[in-house]
């Protein structure tokens, strides 16, 4: 047999090799049969396999490629009834590895398809479901088929949502409203979805609004102001001042988030965009309840529930107030800050001044429960003219400062009422506010409550004695004060001031007198009306100017002294005349001199003595204070 064993030609075998003895139509006709049997794949791109076996490890899988590839068994945990025949897809992550196995995935297979439903649901707007898996800062994220996506806190509801925990492990349906292929970032809504349901809820709450229609809504958000309620689509404002008829300071003093409410349509915008609403208005007017005794001149009680700057609100019953103003407070007719006399929550008594039911206002006042100190029977004996007090400086102005000497009883001090020797320009200068100063009652007039008080009334007019000390020719000591082109302000012994002229400001050696110097001076005017000494340093180094001035007072001294004419002597003969003129003038002088020294030293020993009495005064006061 020619296909016996013993018949094959091994020298030909050997010189073809494996396959040689195939003609090339035989060998084409050969691969045709065999590229038929597999399947071309591309790396990175899913396909569907068969499971043609499972392992503890793996599963193996033909993809009809020349090799089959595995998928760990850990990837088929979302199909525990996994058997050979099922068809799956996977992902080829390469063809051959170094050992020449096809690698394939199960996992990113999903994800690749996750994608793919993704960037279809975001191009035709498609809704897609995923799970809640975990909160994170401002949202959610959940799992869209293996992807996860970012679900803000703002696009989770049309309320807002103050618990997001509620949300974690639930399905959910949402929309694509953005994806960043850059960071692989997907950020759905859940919101758009419950808008489209609410907008022919909205269409037909807004066609049919109109004032005075009553809704029900629920609380949506609470601010300080109000809060907005959600009347199912459409949001309204509920004003603080239309919740109650009583005052509050928070609406959560008296309603709670998510609470359902009926309310009242106040007001809208022709847009329908603002709409006001109000609660306290399905209730009666609190007003309407007011008892009929009270009116004009009876006593009510109440809480204080404001205070403000002018004045404070007492509230009698929820929703019905009365205003009591500052200078209802106090007879005292200095305003002050309501602060000092009522606080917020005080329980109150207070008379009813005006009363108007129908404008729904009140006005109330707590000083009308005291008598008026103006109309009590004592006032006229109680501040008499002569009378000493002691009061409270309250105000100061340019001409005096207002003096309190009982609650609502003031009396005006002048400027000029002060001090008996210094010239006080302002009360500023003598006294502050809120210290106590000694008066004495000048005038007094009831009908008109008002009071003129003095405080330099207390002591003796010193210018009486000042009128022999400081006569005209004397010479002081005295301090320069200040100096400007009008002259000098001297200060003399005894605290009494005194003015120079600058023609009386020049010194011996021809220079001028400065602020701070101490020098003598010589009185040229005194007057105790107008409470003037006039005074000049040049008349004491100026012996003509002082010798006629002396001559001139000598020659007037007769008349002013007497206050009579002198009569006119018989003329002398010249020659007489001119003997015995120089030793009449000598004689008078010395007799002048001589009455003033006396005068002088009995003016001095008076102030003395009084200023003796005054720092006794002084240090009894000091030692009371002591020992109080």
């Amino acid at each position: 047999m020619s296909n016996s064993p013993e018949n094959f030609d091994w020298d030909k075998f050997e010189s073809q090799g494996f396959g040689g003895g195939y003609s090339k139509e035989d060998r084409a006709e050969m691969e045709k049969m065999y590229d038929d049997t597999l399947t071309t794949v591309q790396e990175q791109e899913v396909v569907k396999g068969t499971v043609v076996g499972i392992t503890d490890r793996d599963v193996i899988l033909n993809i009809g490629f020349k090799s089959d590839g595995l998928v760990a068994t850990s990837e088929f945990r979302d199909m525990p009834d996994l058997k050979i025949g099922d068809e799956v897809e996977v992902f080829i992550e390469d063809q051959e590895d170094p050992n020449g196995q096809l690698i394939l995935s199960r996992k990113k297979a999903k994800i690749v398809s996750a994608w793919a439903k993704i960037y279809d649901a975001l191009e035709n707007d498609n809704i897609l479901e995923g799970i809640v898996k975990r909160r994170t800062k401002g949202g959610l994220i959940m799992d869209l088929y293996g992807v996860e996506a970012f679900l803000p806190g703002s696009q989770i509801d049309v309320k807002p949502i103050r618990d997001f925990d509620v949300f974690v492990g639930k399905k959910m349906e949402v929309k694509v409203v953005k994806i960043n292929a850059a960071f692989d970032n997907v950020v759905v809504s859940h919101k758009v979805l419950i808008e489209k349901d609410l907008e022919q809820q909205r269409a037909a709450i807004l066609n049919n609004l109109e004032r005075g229609q009553v809704l029900e809504g629920v609380i949506k958000n609470m601010t300080n102001f109000g809060v907005f309620i959600d009347l199912g689509g459409v949001d309204g404002l509920l004003h603080i001042t239309d919740i109650s008829w009583g005052r509050i300071n928070h609406p959560e003093e008296v309603l709670q988030l998510d609470q359902k409410v009926q309310v009242v349509v106040l007001d809208f915008d022709d847009d329908k965009k603002r709409i006001s609403l109000g609660m306290k208005q399905l209730t009666p007017h609190p007003w309407d309840a007011l008892p009929a005794e009270v009116e004009v001149g009876s006593r009510v009680k109440g809480k204080i529930v404001n205070v403000a700057d002018y004045g404070a609100f007492l509230e009698l019953m929820p929703g019905v107030e009365g205003l009591i103003h500052v200078s209802e407070m106090s007879w005292s007719q200095h305003l002050r800050n309501p602060q000092d006399f009522i606080k917020q929550g005080d329980e109150v008594e207070a008379v009813v001044l005006t009363l108007d039911r129908e404008e729904r206002k009140m006005s109330l006042g707590i000083k009308q429960l005291t008598e008026d100190p103006w109309t009590k029977e004592n006032v006229l004996t109680k501040y008499a003219v002569g009378t000493k007090h002691t009061g409270v400086v309250r105000n100061l102005t340019n001409f005096g400062l207002f003096l309190e000497l009982e609650e609502g009883v003031d009396g005006l001090v002048h400027v000029s009422d002060l001090s008996w020797t210094k010239k006080i320009k302002h009360p500023s200068e003598f006294v502050k506010v809120g210290e106590n100063l000694d008066v004495v009652v000048l005038e007094l007039d009831v009908p008109n409550r008002r009071l003129a008080l003095g405080h330099k009334q207390l002591e003796e007019n010193p210018w009486d004695t000042f009128e022999s000390v400081f006569n005209i020719g004397s010479v002081h000591k005295a301090s320069v004060l200040e100096k400007s082109e009008r002259g000098a302000v001297l200060e003399l012994p005894y605290g009494i001031e005194g003015f120079a002229f600058p023609k009386g400001l020049t010194k011996e050696d021809g220079s001028q007198v400065e602020a701070g110097d101490s020098l003598e001076f010589k009185v040229t005017e005194f007057s105790k009306e107008d409470r003037k000494i006039i005074l000049s340093h040049t008349a004491t180094h100026t012996e003509s100017a002082d010798a006629a001035r002396v001559a001139k007072a000598t020659k007037k001294a007769p008349a002013t002294a007497t206050g009579e004419k002198k009569e006119k002597a018989p003329k002398a003969p010249k020659e007489v005349e001119n003997k015995s003129t120089l030793g009449d003038l000598d004689a008078l002088s010395a007799l002048k001199e001589k009455m003033m020294d006396n005068e002088k030293e009995a003016g001095v020993k008076k102030l003395e003595a009084a200023a003796k009495k005054s720092k006794g005064s002084d240090e009894e006061a000091s030692e009371e204070e002591n020992n109080a």
